[in-house]
C-alpha cells in the first residue's frame, strides 16, 4: 500500500470514529424520551376542565373554544379525517378532538407554545407541527362553503342587494382593506418583513361583504412591500384589471351605475373601484360622497376589530414560520365566517361592533370619519395622488351625483353640516 493510500485510510477511519464519538455524545445528553408528567397528560391537562364547563358553565365553554358546542361538534366531525393518526407501537397519538382544541386555544390567546403545553399536557414541539397542520385542515375543509368567492354575475347581485340594503350603498361587491399582521421575523431575514410603521409584518388583504364575511382573503405577502402595490399581486386585482371577474354590465345594475368595490386612500381608482375625494378638494356633495362611501367601507374595519377580539393570536407577534403564519391567518378567517353563520348571537355582540341602527339610519359612533381601526392592526399605507383615467373620474362622479340625488337618505346631510 503507498503511502498516499495509508494517509487517506487514516482520514476515513477518524472521521467514522469522530461521527461515532458524536452520536454517542447526543444519546447521552437525551435524557428521558418524554418528560414523565407529560406521560401522565391525562391527569393535567385541560380536557377534564372542559368538561366540567360544557356540562355546568356553556358561557364559559363558549368562551374557552370561542364557539357552542354544536359548532365544534360540527367542525370536529369535517376535520377529523384531515387530522386523525394511527397510534405507534410505543405510544398512543393524540386524538383529533384534543389536536382541535389545542389549535382552538392557540387561535383564541395566542399564547406561545411553551406556555400552552402546561394546559395541554402536548410537547411545545408537536404544538408547532398540530397546530400548522390543523389549521390547514380547518381552511381546507371550510373554504369551499364559507370562503366562496363569487363567479358569476348572479351571486355578484346577491352581495350588492345587501348592501343596498343594509347600507344604502347601490352596486356594491365588497369592501376593500389590508392590514399589517406582526410577527416575529424568521432568523436571517433581514428587513425583508420590516414594515413603514417599525415592526415586522406581513400583509392581509380582504374582501368584505355587507354581514362582515371575508369573501377574499389574501395573506404572506411581506410588509417592506410598498403597500398600495400590494393588492396589485393578488389574484382578485389581476381579474379586476383583465375583466373576468363577470361582474355585472351597466344594464344590469341599480341607475345604470358601475358595479363597483370600495376601499380608502391605500388604492388606486378604477372604474370598477372607488375610493374617497382627498379632504383638500372637497365640495359638500364629494362630503355627501365620502360620508356614504365610508359608512358602507366600515364593514371591512368591523370585520377585522371583531377578528382580532375574537381570535386574540392577532394580538401578538405570531412566533411560527412565514408559512405557518399563513395558514394560521387564513384558518382565523375561514373560523371567523363559520362562526358568523351558526354562532351569530354569541359570535358578534352587537356591542362589539359599531353597526347602525338600520331602521333609523342613525350613526352609533361620535364621528363617522374616523374609521374603527382596531390597535391590533396597522392600516395600509395611503397612496399618494395619481393620474386617474376620465372614464375612472366620471364613474365616481356618478355615484357623487347618485347621493346627492336619487340616493339621497335623509339623515346625510344633518351630519355633513
Amino acid at each position: 500500500m503507498t503511502p498516499s493510500k495509508r494517509k487517506i485510510r487514516a482520514v476515513m477511519v477518524i472521521a467514522l470514529l469522530h461521527d461515532e464519538y458524536e452520536h454517542d455524545i447526543c444519546k447521552k445528553s437525551r435524557k428521558v424520551w418524554m418528560k414523565p408528567w407529560l406521560r401522565k397528560r391525562e391527569n393535567f391537562y385541560h380536557m377534564t376542565l372542559l368538561k366540567e364547563l360544557k356540562e355546568n358553565n356553556p358561557e364559559d365553554y363558549r368562551n374557552y373554544l370561542r364557539m357552542t358546542d354544536n359548532a365544534f361538534r360540527d367542525l370536529l366531525s369535517l376535520v377529523s379525517p384531515k387530522i386523525t393518526k394511527k397510534d405507534a407501537v410505543m405510544r398512543k397519538s393524540i386524538p383529533a378532538e384534543e389536536r382541535l382544541i389545542a389549535t382552538l386555544r392557540f387561535l383564541a390567546t395566542g399564547r406561545s407554545l411553551e406556555d400552552l403545553k402546561f394546559s395541554t399536557g402536548i410537547s411545545a414541539q408537536a404544538l408547532g407541527h398540530i397546530i400548522s397542520e390543523t389549521c390547514q385542515a380547518i381552511y381546507d375543509a371550510l373554504r369551499n362553503e364559507y370562503l366562496k368567492f363569487p363567479t358569476t354575475s348572479g351571486e355578484w347581485k346577491k352581495i350588492a342587494d345587501d348592501f343596498y340594503l343594509l347600507w344604502n350603498f347601490p352596486n356594491c361587491g365588497g369592501a376593500i382593506d389590508g392590514k399589517h399582521v406582526s410577527i416575529v421575523p424568521p432568523s436571517n431575514s433581514g428587513s425583508y418583513y420590516f414594515n413603514y410603521k417599525g415592526y415586522f409584518s406581513v400583509v392581509l388583504m380582504a374582501i368584505v361583504n355587507a354581514n362582515l364575511e371575508f369573501l377574499m382573503v389574501d395573506v404572506g405577502k411581506n410588509g417592506r412591500i410598498s403597500d398600495g402595490g400590494i393588492i396589485e399581486d393578488t389574484v382578485f386585482h389581476k381579474k379586476l384589471i383583465e375583466g373576468t371577474l363577470n361582474l355585472p354590465q351597466n344594464n344590469e345594475t341599480k341607475y345604470g351605475l358601475n358595479f363597483v368595490f370600495i376601499g380608502d386612500e391605500a388604492f388606486a381608482l378604477h372604474e370598477h373601484l372607488l375610493k374617497p375625494f382627498p379632504q383638500r378638494e372637497l365640495t359638500y356633495e364629494k362630503k355627501i360622497y365620502n360620508y356614504r362611501l365610508s359608512r358602507a367601507r366600515r364593514v371591512v374595519e368591523n370585520a377585522f376589530s371583531v377578528l382580532s377580539n375574537v381570535f386574540r393570536v392577532f394580538h401578538t407577534s405570531i412566533a411560527l414560520k412565514p408559512e405557518k403564519i399563513d395558514r394560521v391567518v387564513l384558518a382565523s378567517c375561514v373560523l371567523h365566517n363559520f362562526l358568523r353563520r351558526n354562532c351569530r348571537n354569541s359570535y358578534t355582540p352587537l356591542n362589539k361592533t359599531d353597526f347602525e341602527n338600520i331602521e333609523s339610519g342613525i350613526v352609533s359612533d361620535a364621528d363617522w370619519r374616523k374609521d374603527s381601526n382596531d390597535a391590533h392592526f396597522t392600516n395600509l399605507q395611503a397612496l399618494g395622488q395619481q393620474n386617474a383615467s376620465d372614464a375612472t373620474k366620471n364613474a365616481r362622479l356618478s355615484y357623487v351625483a347618485y347621493f346627492n340625488g336619487d340616493g339621497k337618505v335623509p339623515w346625510q346631510d344633518r351630519l355633513i353640516k
